[in-house]
């Protein structure tokens, strides 16, 4: 189908960038270095062709899961912007003076679902084959670096199935290594975002279950200026066009919730 190649060309792109992400380099003078979060790094890239159509600016994104992104920063990375996963991360790195007082708002709000590419089993649908126990391994984002993980882990705690999973639980480092081992076989249901199933109808599909939303704590991803990109214009600019409407009718077209 065509998500699942879209899917997989994901992946590939996340496994390019593996080779420079522990050492980006400094954007150039009219660029912005920015980190995004894995699960929003096909949207990132939709808004960053729009972005440098209509200004006078460039962005160079580098995915990684929120956890090592924010290592890094810790360390020194020249990231210009930080788009995180979560809230959580972003009042981390301000209370410990890494942001620019005034400049986080959250961007993106993004949901769960489990999904398969076993190719609609006969065994029914997934979410009975989840709570039967009727699967061999199950991948989620590890919940300790990547907050779609820590949501997914929620959820199964919710339906009483956190435990039970254990013995096939397998965790990816971000919400691509989840995809990766879902296209590959290594896992035959995994929890991923919902983001990735835009523009697809999904309903009707024994392979797909968008987890209920009162099941885990809403997902608000928010986007912070670092203090390393304070001073630059570029930064600048894609915040602000982060945060204008039509950004936003992207970012929702891309399966995300927004606020207001």
């Amino acid at each position: 189908m065509a998500w699942t190649d879209q899917i997989r060309s994901i992946v590939s792109a996340g496994a390019l960038a593996l080779g420079w992400l522990f050492h980006p380099a400094p954007a150039a003078a009219d660029q912005a270095l920015i980190a995004v979060a894995s699960n929003f790094n096909t949207t990132a890239r939709a808004l960053q062709t729009r972005f440098e159509q209509t200004g006078e600016h460039t962005v160079l994104i580098t995915p990684g899961s929120t956890g090592r992104l924010y290592a890094q920063i810790l360390h020194g990375a020249p990231f210009d912007v930080l788009l995180s996963a979560d809230q959580e991360t972003v009042n981390r790195l301000a209370a410990q003076g890494r942001t620019v007082s005034g400049t986080q708002f959250t961007y993106a709000v993004g949901h769960i679902a489990l999904w398969s590419t076993n190719g609609s089993d006969t065994s029914g649908p997934i979410a009975d084959r989840l709570r039967e126990g009727r699967y061999r391994t199950l991948a989620i984002a590890n919940p300790a670096l990547a907050p779609y993980g820590a949501a997914a882990r929620e959820a199964l705690q919710a339906l009483e199935l956190w435990s039970p999973a254990q013995d096939r639980l397998v965790t990816g480092e971000s919400i691509a290594a989840v995809q990766a081992m879902l296209i590959t076989g290594n896992a035959d249901l995994g929890v991923v975002p919902v983001s990735q199933f835009a523009g697809t109808d999904m309903s009707a599909d024994p392979d797909y279950w968008a987890i209920p939303p009162h099941l885990y704590t809403p997902i608000r991803q928010d986007a912070v200026l670092t203090r390393h990109g304070q001073d630059n214009p570029a930064a600048r600019a894609w915040l602000d066009f982060l945060a204008s409407a039509e950004a936003r009718e992207i970012i929702s077209a891309h399966g995300y919730g927004v606020e207001e």
